[in-house]
Order: C-alpha cells, then sequence, then structure tokens
C-alpha cells in the first residue's frame, strides 16, 4: 500500500486524485504544514524540501520500495506504475508533459503568490496584489484559450495535465478571478469537479485543514522557522 505524506493543499489534492483516479490503495499520513510537521526528521527523510505531497511505495519499479517528493514527479510515477492518464506515443506524451510543466512552472508559483499577497501577507502591498492578480487573470487566459480548441488541457484524452491544473483553480476567488469570465475553462473546470474520483481526492484531510490561519502557522509557513536549517 503507498504511503501518503500529504495535507489538504492544492499541490495534496493533485496526488489524492491521481489515486482516486487509479485506483491505487493508499494510507494517508497527515503532514500538518501549519503546526511545522514538514519539518520533522522522518519526514525530511522522504521530502528534503520539506514540502508536501511525498509518497514511499514499498514495491517500486524494481520491487524494492521508492520514495518520491514533487507532486509532477509523483503524478508521473504513479502514471507510469498504472498505464494511464499519459500516452504512450511519443507526441502525446510530450503533449501532457508541457502542460504538465505549464502547472509546475507557472500556474502552480503564481498562484501561490497570490493567495499569498492577497490574503496570508501581513502587510497588503498595492504592487504584489496587482502583479500576482494580474498574471493570475493571464493564466486562466491561457487555459480557457487552450480549452476552446481542445477537450481537455493536452488534447482529447484527459490526463495528469488535468488533475495537475484543476486544484489550483479552485480558489479563483482567492486570486482576484471570476470563473464566469472564461466560459471554456468554466466549462472543463465544472466537468472535472463532477468526477467521483476527483471528489473523494479532495475530501482527503478536507476536515483536518483549519480554514484560518493562525499567527504561529503564519510564522512556521513564512517566517523565521521556514529558513532554519533542519
Amino acid at each position: 500500500m503507498i504511503e501518503v505524506y500529504s495535507w489538504a493543499t492544492p499541490n495534496g489534492h493533485k496526488v489524492h486524485i491521481m489515486l482516486e483516479e487509479c485506483g491505487l490503495p493508499y494510507r494517508v499520513i497527515p503532514v500538518d504544514i501549519g503546526s511545522g510537521a514538514q519539518f520533522s526528521s522522518d519526514f525530511l527523510a522522504i521530502s528534503p524540501n520539506n514540502k508536501i505531497p511525498a509518497i514511499v511505495d514499498p514495491i517500486g519499479p524494481d520491487g524494492q520500495p521508492i520514495s518520491l517528493f514533487e507532486s509532477g514527479a509523483i503524478l508521473l510515477y504513479l502514471a507510469g506504475k498504472r498505464g494511464q492518464f499519459l500516452p504512450a506515443d511519443t507526441r502525446g506524451r510530450y503533449e501532457v508533459l508541457q502542460w504538465l510543466m505549464f502547472q509546475m512552472g507557472g500556474v502552480g508559483p503564481m498562484l501561490g503568490q497570490a493567495h499569498h499577497f492577497r490574503i496570508y501577507a501581513p502587510e497588503k502591498i498595492p504592487y504584489a496584489i496587482e502583479r500576482y492578480s494580474n498574471e493570475a487573470r493571464r493564466l486562466y487566459g491561457v487555459i480557457n484559450k487552450r480549452l476552446g480548441q481542445s477537450t481537455y488541457i493536452a488534447g482529447k484524452q484527459y490526463s495528469i495535465a488535468d488533475i495537475a491544473i484543476f486544484p489550483w483553480l479552485r480558489s479563483w476567488k482567492n486570486q482576484g478571478v471570476e470563473l464566469k469570465d472564461y466560459p471554456h475553462l468554466k466549462g472543463w473546470f465544472d466537468e472535472i469537479a463532477s468526477r467521483p474520483a476527483v471528489q473523494r481526492g479532495l475530501d482527503v484531510l478536507s476536515a483536518e485543514r483549519k480554514p484560518l490561519m493562525d499567527e504561529k502557522a503564519r510564522e512556521v509557513l513564512f517566517g523565521a522557522t521556514q529558513y532554519k536549517r533542519h
């Protein structure tokens, strides 16, 4: 059984959804990032960048245990393990990979910054709020245009690119975006949200995540604790 070290965040939900879509048995080990659980020695042994999610598969590619961190790498691993949600042909595979990289390098970091400066930053900085809100709207526009030409993000088939992007768009209000302004994206979003495996994946750890961040959690996530040597 795969062990999943995770929390109810967009990056965590990517892996929860993928596991549910693949029908793989897994056990969740909560890593409360607001309390600093990500800095424990046990977790750092499998996720040296102190970020969730991470997995341990007792039956790796060579029959031996394997641990992985970084949600994109985990999605690729699980897709390979099950032979699902990543095309076998070279052209189709790279079509998916480029959109996966788009999420990892753009959607996640930029929308994360929008969340930070619009909601979590102790000081409201107009320049930063405008910068990342505009970038969020730009990225939504890129996705909307793509979905006006393609059924799914990377082509005709649902893939790990859709699984990677979808959780980040659930907080569109916090990103200064109106979903109705992106009709192609909204149609895709509603379809993905209706998938039973997606709904099950989003339920994972959702009851344990606190809706509001207290000062201790703020310090753990954004203060000196984050920059100590662990």
